[in-house]
């Protein structure tokens, strides 16, 4: 199994499921990009007869919509911690590691995982773990994070304290989302067909629940941004200000969202 360079992972490192107030940062995350995600499964075709597997399942917001609102017939929800996850009928509830040999069984129409693999270093192996789960004719739909701080945008609190986290989190647990933008080659890599991507980047607004997102999830990686010396705890409790005042002009990392489909003798879009 790979760990970071500093041997931490998600999860144990940071976002430790039981620290207080985790659920409710995963939570505000859901908020920022549920509505997006559920529109692109429907899209798809997700809905009646549809098994479906969300991989790093979280709280358990997609999962629980997969059946309510799509109307799927079960869900298999996955996770290292499955603490959030509550029993339902059509929620089928499985703790384990999918960096693990033979950690899921079956075949399913649907694979999704958002936010998952960017925190893996051995995600193309995992990109082809995940498409040997698709049953033929079903579609795998990823999501991760692209980060959209580079150079030229202009220095501010906010674009300090997000160059400050990545490297932090690349530092101590491995996060890496600088690949993300190869997802539509590695899904073609795995064997899949008719692959697209989209991305959605959600607005910077006060009160948001993605500033909510940003500023819990730094407040919790804080220790793995100040090791990067690029921040101290000044800078860090100002970007939290910047995000909560009308001085803030500036774009979320976006949410890059790929699908592709394996062949079959039925292909469900």
């Amino acid at each position: 199994m790979t760990t970071a360079p500093g041997g931490g992972r998600y999860g144990e490192a940071v976002f430790r499921p039981g620290q207080a107030g985790e659920g409710e940062r995963i939570d505000a995350g859901a908020l920022a990009y549920d509505d997006i995600t559920m529109a692109r499964l429907r899209a798809l075709g997700a809905g009646p007869g549809w098994h479906c597997l969300d991989v790093g399942a979280g709280t358990g917001t997609v999962s629980r919509r997969l059946l309510d609102e799509a109307g799927v017939e079960s869900v298999l929800a996955v996770d290292r911690d499955v603490r959030f996850l509550g029993e339902r009928p059509g929620l089928d509830v499985l703790k384990a590691d999918i960096t693990a040999p033979g950690a899921v069984r079956g075949r399913f129409r649907l694979v999704h995982a958002r936010f998952v693999l960017m925190h893996l270093p051995e995600h193309v192996r995992l990109i082809s773990t995940l498409a040997e789960l698709v049953a033929p004719g079903g579609v795998l739909v990823l999501s991760d994070a692209v980060d959209l701080t580079s150079d030229r945008t202009p220095g501010t609190p906010y674009t300090t304290a997000m160059r400050a986290m990545w490297q932090g989190l690349r530092a101590t647990i491995g996060t890496d989302v600088s690949w993300v933008p190869s997802y539509p080659r590695l899904l073609r890599g795995a064997g899949l067909g008719s692959v697209a991507a989209e991305i959605h980047v959600p607005p910077l607004q006060p009160g948001s629940p993605v500033s909510r997102f940003w500023a819990d999830t730094w407040e919790r990686s804080r220790a793995a941004m100040l090791a990067t010396g690029l921040v101290d705890d000044a800078a860090v409790d100002a970007a939290v200000r910047y995000l909560d005042s009308e001085e803030c002009a500036a774009l979320s990392a976006g949410m890059l969202t790929v699908w592709g489909w394996k062949a079959g003798e039925e292909t469900f879009r």
